[in-house]
């Protein structure tokens, strides 16, 4: 490994402290984590980017008919 130096702003520093405490793992693992998070990321293709962005975008939502309801009434026809 190559060590670098970063700055963090306040805020940056306690939160990642904070996960890094609750996950029981170093801050520098953390940081690789991400790192290599955005590394891959970067490094999909502009579909995948966009195919992973929204994925599961409308699971909260409430106005939405019951896709399970409505696909068992197909499978009671069809048979």
């Amino acid at each position: 490994m190559v060590r670098t130096q970063i700055y963090l702003t306040e805020r940056q520093r306690d939160a990642l402290a904070a996960l890094a405490e609750a996950r029981g793992k170093k801050q520098s693992e953390l940081i690789r984590e991400a790192i290599d998070r955005l590394i891959n990321q970067s490094s999909r293709t502009p579909r995948e980017a966009v195919l992973q962005e929204v994925a599961g975008m409308w699971k909260d939502r409430t106005d939405l008919p019951d896709f399970d309801a409505i696909r068992g009434e197909w499978q009671r026809t069809a048979s």
